[in-house]
């Protein structure tokens, strides 16, 4: 069976924005357009396509990344239906509210190129500052669309600066619109030098026609602005300018796709989603200037054997090699396993080696998707992004490949959860469908995790924030059909010391028979907090929980070597219980550099059991502290409330770090406490008569006010 488009029509892009900013209708245009459905779903009506879910449905809002394949010929083509000139999109939808940040980082990693819309009327947000890190990560070149020209206080002009100031300066007017607000027409491709406007009943008829008297100046300026950043990709280009010669519209095109691919450059488009106008020429940008999968630079991992690295170049004849970039949980066909595949094929009915677990696995059916409707397929080819059922070991971040050339790609990584919550089942029969639910939801979701407090033995769930854990408790009542009762949301605290000291453990039993014999002494002292840098080139498997430093001091066997992994685990095993509140301690470095043993009593267990008494010691007269996540919040707000808020921040322990313009609001920086956050948005909503918005992520740990700390423990006790 051979591939039914060439590589070069492949396009494998994302479609990204903070919450709001319009991406959902975006990408419902883009169906509509493309052909792939005949109606448009609203995100007002609950009708859309991407959103799928019914709790994604209820809110307007995107929780999970949908994926999409369409195809789409170009606007000035002719013959629509003339398969040689269409190219074939598969488009990934992401959330764009931060408690589902992880959808937007699996999906980076999966894709060759990106548009990240704007709303016209606030410009870049923080969760667009967010995503377009997580691109620069990822190095996946981008298109910016600004969205919503149509809405009261729209303004191009200040949502580019605003792009410029907070994203990148590499970004260039592309277009400029044709008025704005009630008067937002169309808009001008400052390359070509034309104007368009859309009509027919859903802007599907594209009108291209000369520039407006009074829109020329501006488009003139901005054109030799575009001109003069492309010709700077290239030297001939650039002497030949500079000698008085601009380059064609055919030169100029290739040279702006090199700048695009090399992120160099970063095209701005303009329109209006909700009103039809601009969509259809974005697309024209997708396959004039993002990369198709040949035009990124191969794959590369470790051959699992040998340690060695490997590359993978996008071609069908190299071996099998794909990444399993999302787990979904299917109510027709059970497990679906989302994969990129970089290079080779791989057909339905045959084995597959992951090189992750090195086990094979069979893999049953393949089937590509249009959000939540399925068309089966017998064989995929390089560069193309599918969806395996049926596979059953295989997890998020996992390679799969041809098992005679393995590679294993390198890992997705994740942040860590921060808010968690006690959660217990209604009945005895929700019990055993409980952890079956949580566990499915775990592989599905990475950054949702689930533990039991050994004291109490309940079961504990962690997640990125309340709307997050919020959505995963209604979906195992609605998929899984588990009823549950839920406690308050807990702050995942972390204990430290901020001092140093020494101790001794001495572990000495005799009973009637062989006796117990373990001692140790170690020096204790506080390890600098991992920074953010050094936390995203950990392995995926080590958490911030595993910041500690075991440092073997012993000198002359006074304690055997087979004694000293005994030592640190009774270490690790202390740091997890804590010492102040039972908070899992980080940031501690412990030397062991002295102690005995006994020729018959001397054990394992003696040693772990010494060690455990040693560590708490020490940890004791060490100043313990108990540690908080400070999260960085931007509060949104019409500018009469902007003394409510501040106010209101700085009572929960916030400390204000800046104001600035919003669009037509306010936008007010702060760190606070996550502790001190929950519940807010209501509280927000009261405060500034439903106008209020907000957005928060994890910034740092830091540690908490002595009266705070002293409530804590109380309340850990109790």
């Amino acid at each position: 069976m051979n591939r039914d488009y060439p590589l070069e029509k492949v396009r494998n892009f994302g479609i990204f924005a903070h919450v709001d900013a319009g991406k959902t209708t975006t990408s419902e245009r883009v169906l509509f357009y493309t052909g792939s459905q005949h109606k448009i779903g609203e995100v007002h009506e609950g009708q859309t396509t991407t959103d799928w879910m019914e709790q994604e449905r209820e809110r307007g809002i995107t929780i999970t990344a949908a994926a999409i394949t369409c195809f789409w010929s170009k606007t000035q083509e002719k013959d629509k239906k003339d398969a040689s000139k269409k190219y074939r999109f598969n488009i990934i939808d992401t959330p764009g509210h931060i408690d589902f940040t992880a959808e937007v980082q699996r999906s980076m990693r999966v894709l060759d190129g990106g548009i990240a819309v704007f709303d016209g009327v606030a410009g870049a947000e923080p969760q667009s500052e967010t995503n377009w890190r997580y691109a620069d990560e990822a190095n996946v070149p981008r298109l910016c669309f600004i969205n919503k020209l149509d809405r009261t206080g729209a303004s191009f002009e200040r949502s580019y600066a605003s792009i410029l100031d907070r994203l990148s300066p590499k970004a260039i007017r592309f277009q400029i619109p044709m008025g704005e607000e009630a008067e937002h027409e169309g808009s001008i491709d400052l390359l070509a030098m034309k104007a368009y406007t859309f009509t027919g009943n859903m802007g599907e008829e594209v009108i291209e026609g000369e520039i407006p008297e009074k829109y020329r100046a501006d488009a003139e300026k901005y054109h030799k602005e575009l001109i003069e950043r492309i010709v700077e990709q290239d030297d001939d280009a650039m002497n030949a300018y500079l000698e008085g010669t601009e380059p064609s519209y055919e030169e100029a095109k290739k040279l702006l796709r090199k700048g695009v691919i090399a992120n160099e450059i970063f095209p701005v488009y303009c329109g209006s989603a909700l009103k039809n106008k601009g969509v259809q020429l974005v697309l024209d940008g997708v396959v004039d200037f993002l990369p198709s999968p040949l035009d990124v630079p191969p794959v590369t991992g470790i051959n699992p054997k040998t340690g060695d690295p490997v590359e993978r170049h996008a071609a069908d004849d190299e071996p099998f090699t794909a990444l399993a970039f999302k787990l979904q949980t299917d109510p027709f066909v059970g497990a679906l396993t989302f994969f990129r595949v970089y290079a080779g094929t791989v057909s339905a009915g045959s084995y597959i080696y992951n090189a992750s677990t090195g086990t094979k696995e069979r893999l049953g059916r393949i089937v590509r998707l249009q959000a939540d409707k399925r068309e089966e397929v017998q064989q995929v080819f390089a560069g193309e992004i599918a969806a395996a059922v049926g596979l059953k070991d295989t997890k998020t971040s996992h390679t799969l490949c041809d098992e005679a050339s393995p590679i294993v790609l390198e890992e997705i990584k994740f942040p860590e959860p921060v808010v968690s919550l006690r959660i217990e089942p209604k009945t005895k029969a929700d019990q055993e469908k409980m952890g079956v639910a949580l566990r499915k939801l775990a592989d599905e979701d990475p950054t949702f995790k689930v533990s039991t407090d050994e004291e109490t033995n309940e079961t504990i769930i962690s997640g990125m924030g309340e709307l997050h854990l919020e959505i995963l408790v209604d979906r195992m009542k609605r998929e899984f059909s588990v009823e549950a009762n839920v406690g308050k949301p807990q702050v995942a605290y972390r204990e430290t010391i901020q001092g140093s000291s020494e101790a001794e453990g001495k572990y000495i039993k005799q009973t009637g028979g062989r006796g117990q014999y373990g001692h140790v002494k170690i020096r204790m002292k506080k390890l600098e907090p991992l920074t953010e840098e050094q936390m995203e080139k950990l392995p995926k498997n080590v958490s911030r929980e595993d910041h500690f430093e075991f440092v073997n001091n012993i000198k002359g066997g006074v304690i055997p070597q087979e004694y000293i992994p005994a030592v640190e685990k009774g270490m690790r095993e202390s740091m997890s219980r804590g010492i102040l509140a039972g908070f899992p301690i980080v940031d501690v470095s412990i030397d062991l550099y002295d102690g005995s043993y006994h020729d018959v009593d001397s054990s394992e267990i003696a040693y772990k059991i010494a060690a455990s008494m040693a560590f708490q010691d020490a940890a004791q007269r060490a100043q313990p502290v108990i540690l908080e996540p400070i999260m960085k919040v931007e509060v949104v707000v019409p500018e009469q409330f902007m003394g409510d808020i501040t106010g209101s921040l700085s009572g929960k322990r916030g400390q204000i770090e800046g104001m600035d313009d919003r669009g037509m609001n306010k936008a007010v920086h702060a760190l606070v406490p996550l502790s001190e956050m929950f519940g807010y948005t209501t509280t927000l909503r009261s405060m500034t008569e439903g106008r209020g918005s907000m957005t928060m992520e994890f910034d740092r740990y830091d540690v908490v006010p002595r009266n705070v700390a002293e409530e804590i423990i109380a309340s850990r006790k109790s």
